[in-house]
């Protein structure tokens, strides 16, 4: 499988899923996607036909403002029907809401509260190592959301467990809500912020799939603590418009751009035709 193109089939949908219900987080959902991309299509040992399997790999989209882009990729992987998805998501008495719903398959934990998903990724690591499985944890947090002190606590017990079955990802795209991150809390330098805690730092352009994927083969073979990759990503990256625009943080495109979304995002995907 290409990644990059799967990729851009993900960007499209997730366009198509925010015009379409009229909401939704774009720009940090176009920033992650990589991410995501890189782990459900290569990297996790994760399949909708075997949901419940203990040895299977766990991930927690902490920054879970950035569920369409999660949403998207579990359909197509066939953990949900996807056109249910697109019929009811963020409608009335839907399941498919706007921060991820552990009643949806696939989905390990509810979050959208912000700064709680890292601790429960060590928490689910050190069950791992305590019941001697050999899967692994994935956490996916915002940049924004570093300023929240229980991450701290989190980062803390992990290099203290020596968590090396634990996997954490910063989307460093700079852009919160209200403005750059430092404006509204200064996050430079985050890898000398958890180096400090102890944990294997990988700094990466959270944008390139090699990079990506080469950043989670470096985690997998560290032994004795936890690592972060600061993935420094674009946020609305694949949307020339979007991109780097904090006012995409939460904003749905127009009829004229969606369209022009589009037209971008195919005339990216027929360069792997």
């Amino acid at each position: 499988m290409n990644l990059e193109a799967k990729a851009i089939d993900i960007r499209k949908d997730i366009v198509e899923l925010i015009y379409s219900a009229g909401c939704g987080h774009i720009g940090g959902d176009l920033s992650v996607t990589d991410i995501l991309v890189d782990l459900y299509y290569k990297q996790m040992n994760v399949d909708p036909k075997k949901m419940d399997d203990p040895d299977r790999d766990r991930f927690v989209l902490s920054k879970g403002h950035s569920v369409e882009a999660l949403y998207c990729i579990l359909a197509d992987r066939g953990f949900f029907d996807k056109k249910e998805l697109f019929d009811t998501y963020s409608k009335y008495e839907s399941k498919y809401i706007g921060h991820p719903n552990n009643k949806i398959n696939g989905v390990e934990m509810n979050t959208g509260s912000l700064g709680h998903g890292l601790g429960v990724a060590v928490g689910m690591a050190m069950a791992g190592k305590m019941d001697k499985r050999n899967y692994r944890v994935y956490a996916v947090l915002g940049d924004g959301e570093m300023a929240e002190g229980s991450n701290w606590e989190a980062i803390t017990a992990g290099a203290h467990y020596k968590l090396d079955n634990l996997t954490a990802f910063v989307d460093r795209n700079r852009l919160q809500i209200s403005g750059t991150t430092e404006e509204v809390m200064t996050a430079d330098s985050q890898e000398e912020r958890w180096a400090a805690f102890g944990w294997n730092v990988i700094s990466i352009p959270g944008n390139d799939m090699d990079a990506v994927d080469k950043a989670v083969e470096e985690a997998k073979n560290t032994k004795e603590r936890p690592t972060v990759i600061i993935a420094n990503t674009t946020k609305g990256c694949g949307v020339s418009f979007i991109e780097n625009k904090a006012a995409w943080h939460h904003k749905v495109p127009t009829e004229a751009e969606y369209e022009q979304a589009i037209k971008e995002l195919n005339e990216r995907r027929a360069q792997y035709e």
